[in-house]
């Protein structure tokens, strides 16, 4: 979660398909889990097949929403 914050400024929804064009996972995941690592500095929306408790929980903490998908 925590390399989040290397997106762009203007980045507020995220995907696997953003990740991977930000290098932040290899290749176009389809099955991507979020987890809790590292800290959130804005809002998201994050749209992925699983969250951890943990990440959802800063993700709204953050004023963003978690999306499973």
């Amino acid at each position: 979660m925590g390399d989040l914050a290397r997106l762009d400024a203007g980045v507020t929804e995220v995907n696997s398909a953003i990740l991977a064009k930000a290098g932040i996972v290899r290749g176009d995941k389809s099955i991507l889990k979020v987890l809790g690592d590292g800290e959130l500095n804005r809002a998201f929306t994050i749209t992925a097949a699983k969250f951890s408790e943990t990440a959802k929980a800063k993700i709204e903490k953050a004023g963003g929403q978690a999306i499973v998908a």
